[in-house]
């Protein structure tokens, strides 16, 4: 992504873009983002999370499918952020994860960088292929899709 793309997306702008919330918002701030391509954001990793508890004691690991969830609500951005107003009352939804793989451990104190681009995208069904790295080294990566869609009352 290009000098252009730099943005400073807040967790405050987050939560108002997504419904997520504590203990599973895993998005603390959007550093880049090219509209409705993809996206770069940062997750600060501490021990107060409450996973790492029982994943594991003495030795901490961020649980892969964190790691998964913290790359779909980066492409989540993506997808409200390019749909603008028409995103109300909409939330995104996983439908496939692909080739998810595990290259090393995330652990606390940890800046991780998720970077999420665009595969394509038809009507509401958006794929993405996702990669997050501390410190340049890629920890773990994965094709995934996503369907944006009205929230169901129930």
């Amino acid at each position: 992504m290009s000098e252009e793309n730099k943005v400073n997306i807040d967790i405050n702008k987050i939560m108002e873009m997504i419904p997520h919330r504590y203990p599973i918002l895993l998005i603390d701030r959007v550093l880049e983002l090219t509209k409705g391509e993809g996206a770069i954001s940062l997750k600060n990793v501490t021990m107060n999370e409450p996973h790492f508890m029982g994943h594991f004691p003495g030795f901490p690991v961020m649980p892969g499918v964190l790691i998964v969830e913290a790359m779909a609500q980066t492409a989540a951005l993506v997808v409200v952020d390019f749909m603008g107003k028409d995103a109300a009352g909409k939330v995104v939804y996983f439908m496939s994860i692909d080739s998810a793989k595990f290259r090393k451990p995330v652990t606390p104190g940890d800046s991780m960088h998720i970077h999420v681009d665009k595969i394509q995208s038809r009507g509401p069904v958006w794929k993405f292929k996702g990669v997050a790295k501390v410190d340049g080294k890629v920890c773990a990566e994965a094709i995934f899709s996503a369907m944006i869609t009205d929230t169901e009352s129930k």
